[in-house]
């Protein structure tokens, strides 16, 4: 007599685990070496990253050290010993140090009264769009006020509006340089509002809202606030003599 196939549940079972082994054999002698192939491709690329991230740590110490080094220089008014590492400062791969070195060199330039020169390095900034914002709106300052002596008040007015109000990190020195062009541009009123807004915001520095109280005043706007009630304008108005006489052409 013939036997009957054996149809129990372990001989199935025995039947299904024989048919993955051979399909397992079969893709691993298809995909087997392409598969190990990504695998240390993968390994090396991550390899590559964490070497990639351990230079680029050292590289920012590195240069961390040489602009303290720089700065070390300019408190010792060794100039000269700055040019070379501020020069391969502005090319460094980190946006912060190379903003800063560029920075740098514009205030060193604005130090030899090179006004035309510190304008344009100051623009260079404003205009690089790898440069944070926050520091090409400063820059934009600076280069406005290097150049504020000539530049029409319209110029002055249009390039900085957007900054000159409250709210803007940069109001406060923005803000003086449009209330001076407002004055150039016989707008009495306009730069008196301006500076007795700017005197009234206590996110601008002290300093340049004391300024502002004394030039409303000047112009006829009551901007004396907490703080700066007992200051002395006479005293003040003398020590800044030269700026009203100027501004109030």
């Amino acid at each position: 007599m013939a036997v009957p196939p054996n149809t129990s549940d372990a001989f199935q079972r025995e039947v299904d685990e024989e048919l993955r082994r051979d399909e397992l054999a079969s893709a691993w002698k298809r995909y087997g070496l392409a598969l190990v192939g990504v695998l240390v491709l993968g390994l090396a690329a991550y390899g590559g990253w964490l070497y990639w991230q351990h230079r680029q740590f050292l590289s920012a110490g590195e240069q961390g050290e040489r602009y303290g080094q720089v700065y070390d220089d300019l408190e010792a008014k060794r100039l000269s010993d700055t040019e070379k590492p501020l020069a391969d400062l502005t090319t460094s791969k980190i946006g912060g140090y190379r903003a800063l070195a560029r920075f740098t060199q514009a205030d060193l330039l604005l130090q030899k009264s090179d006004l035309k020169g510190a304008a344009a390095k100051f623009g260079e900034i404003a205009a690089d769009p790898s440069v944070g914002q926050p520091f090409r709106d400063l820059a934009l300052i600076r280069q406005t006020s290097a150049e504020f002596d000539t530049l029409k008040p319209q110029v002055v007015i249009n390039r900085l509006r957007s900054l000159a109000v409250q709210g803007n990190p940069w109001f406060g020195s923005a803000g003086e340089l449009v209330a001076a062009a407002y004055l150039r541009n016989n707008r009495r009123d306009l730069a008196g509002t301006l500076f007795g807004q700017i005197a009234r915001d206590e996110n601008v520095p002290a300093t340049i809202r004391q300024r502002a109280v004394q030039m409303a005043g000047v112009l006829g706007v009551d901007a004396v606030v907490q703080g700066f009630a007992g200051s002395n304008p006479l005293k003040f108005m003398k020590q800044y003599r030269d700026t009203f006489k100027a501004l109030a052409k």
